[in-house]
């Protein structure tokens, strides 16, 4: 029996985000992949696996194409905001087996300039086939299901509007202290509440921004990280979930599919979500931070509200940083946002993020994280645990 080998991150970048008017998103692709390559220090014919999603009739052949890859691994698993996490263990399981040496992870979208210039208008439905022709009659829009599912909790917890504000408060906090953030102006709870109305309880601010952008991933057998220039960030462990399609056959709209996915990750990472430096958690909509905080471990069931309040997530003086470079909320949001969760986390272990890096309580760099992506309107979850060279 081949010994499994264990994989690393060895290089992350963003491609130009925010207000991109002047690119296609295949060069927002190519332009992440090659600063990603960069970053490692790796030649691109050592690139033998490549996984993407959301772009071309042959997801990811056309863009493989693109970047002039021919691997002989490869990933199109498409499950929405959760695709990446998912996508990184299945590349890292991969690796691990003798399948592949090294894998790219790739995405890119103009979502944002492609509304603006008429090419496309805002996503409110993802269609009336399957099992959504039940639904869609009725208006139930992407939006309205997470709303449906922050009200249920609010029911069920007393969680108020105003815990809910806070994350986005926080958020805010977070990109404040991020350059490349494309809203850093603080907000206030009360700024909040006064938005308009999108769908209730949620208004403009409790819902992510839409911007352009891409991001990539680079993850590789132990054997090649002598030869990268960045310090290895170490896949500890994953876990991948998924729950429904139908809002009618979700069983519990307080819980996502990352009580499953987090469960699973932290296992196989062998830690405690005691032992989590930061976070980095899918944020279309502020409630899904908060029940994620919940499903992964970090309070209980329905206590989410009291947790997110007193500046728990914030980087300067947070208990748990979550979110650091102002997450979907303020950052950026050009669709699925997995594979940014991963960019920021691996950034932030390596001790490169400047004004808003993370500390531990002695002042030294943080050692373990865990990035959770969601999917769909709580459809399905990817979790992977993240360890320092």
């Amino acid at each position: 029996m081949v010994a499994r080998r264990k994989v690393a991150v060895v290089g992350v970048a963003l491609s130009d985000c925010g207000r991109v008017d002047d690119a296609t998103p295949y060069a927002l692709h190519a332009q992440a992949a090659r600063r990603a390559l960069a970053d490692a220090g790796l030649d691109r014919s050592l690139v033998d696996g490549f996984a993407s999603a959301g772009l071309g009739t042959l997801a990811p052949v056309e863009v493989a194409e693109y970047l002039g890859l021919r691997p002989t691994w490869v990933d199109s698993t498409s499950v929405g905001g959760s695709t990446w996490e998912v996508m990184a263990a299945h590349a890292a399981d991969a690796i691990a087996a003798g399948h592949a040496r090294v894998v790219l992870l790739a995405y890119g979208s103009t979502a944002r300039a492609d509304v603006r210039a008429g090419r496309r208008t805002g996503t409110l439905s993802f269609g009336t086939r399957g099992p959504l022709q039940f639904e869609a009659p009725y208006g139930h829009t992407l939006i309205a299901k997470y709303a449906m599912a922050a009200r249920r909790h609010m029911i069920e917890y007393g969680t108020t509007i105003e815990q809910l504000a806070e994350v986005a408060v926080q958020a805010r906090a977070n990109a404040a202290l991020n350059p490349q953030a494309m809203f850093r102006t603080p907000v206030t709870p009360d700024e909040i509440a006064s938005g308009p109305m999108i769908a209730d309880p949620f208004t403009k601010l409790h819902c992510c921004v839409r911007s352009d952008g891409g991001a990539a991933v680079l993850l590789a057998a132990e054997e090649y990280v002598r030869d990268c220039r960045t310090e290895p960030v170490w896949v500890l462990g994953s876990g991948e979930h998924i729950s429904h399609s139908a809002m009618s056959e979700w069983p519990d709209f307080t819980v996502s599919p990352a009580a499953v996915s987090g469960r699973l990750a932290f296992e196989r990472a062998g830690v405690r979500p005691s032992e989590i430096d930061f976070a980095e958690i899918y944020d279309a909509f502020t409630y899904m931070t908060l029940v994620t905080l919940e499903d992964l471990g970090f309070c209980a069931k329905g206590e989410g509200g009291a947790f997110v309040e007193k500046g728990r997530l914030r980087v300067e003086g947070g208990e748990l940083p979550v979110n650091t470079d102002g997450g979907g909320l303020s950052a950026q949001h050009p669709g699925m946002r997995g594979l940014f969760l991963l960019v920021e986390a691996v950034r932030q272990l390596r001790g490169e993020c400047g004004d808003r890096q993370v500390r531990r309580g002695d002042g030294s760099l943080p050692r373990l994280t865990v990035a959770s992506g969601t999917g769909g309107w709580f459809c399905s979850s990817g979790t992977v645990v993240l360890g320092a060279g």
